[in-house]
């Protein structure tokens, strides 16, 4: 969605429940839905833990749980609905959500979301680790986004991300189109 902005802070989060369980994931995991680097050249250089997922036409999309739900959703379910209540108006819908890994050396190539969807929906990062060679980069100007915290950023803007740490990055990411 655009925002007017590139970036806006949520403010703190709490974390810990749900990257405790997404560090809990083995490797399988994050191999088990490849479809969003399958679809789109600029995911070659991640990995996904998939929640929910739409398919379909805007406006009428089908959301599906996809097999990280099982696994995530005790954890990350509070996290969204406290995200949204905070935030956001009451009554719309959560339409993506996964764990997205970005590991160690890669790099998302600039880009920005070009989908139907995207023009309506919130698209919300919540770091789980990261480190300090990691860079955002939204319009051209680069962010460092923090473990703890929650951003919206401006999809609709071209935006990458490289991880140049000797670490994986990994974070929370969710759609949510207001009703």
């Amino acid at each position: 969605m655009d925002i007017g902005i590139p970036l806006r802070e949520l403010g703190d989060i709490d974390v810990c429940a749900l990257r405790d369980e997404i560090l809990a994931q083995d490797d399988a995991a994050w191999v088990e839905n490849d479809y969003r680097q399958r679809s789109y050249d600029v995911h070659q250089s991640t990995k996904s833990i998939v929640l929910m997922f739409c398919s379909g036409d805007w406006p009428e999309l089908e959301v599906s749980r996809e097999s990280g739900w099982a696994r995530l959703a005790g954890q990350a379910m509070p996290l969204m609905e406290n995200i949204i209540d905070s935030h956001y108006s009451q009554g719309g819908k959560i339409i993506r959500a996964m764990a997205a890994k970005l590991i160690a050396g890669g790099r998302i190539n600039p880009h920005f979301d070009s989908d139907e969807s995207f023009k309506y929906g919130h698209r919300i990062h919540v770091p789980i680790t990261t480190n300090s060679r990691v860079r955002f980069v939204i319009d051209g100007r680069p962010y460092q986004f923090e473990v703890g915290k929650a951003y919206e950023i401006n999809n609709r803007l071209n935006h990458s991300v490289m991880n140049q740490g000797k670490q994986d990055r990994i974070t929370f990411i969710f759609d949510y189109v207001p009703a």
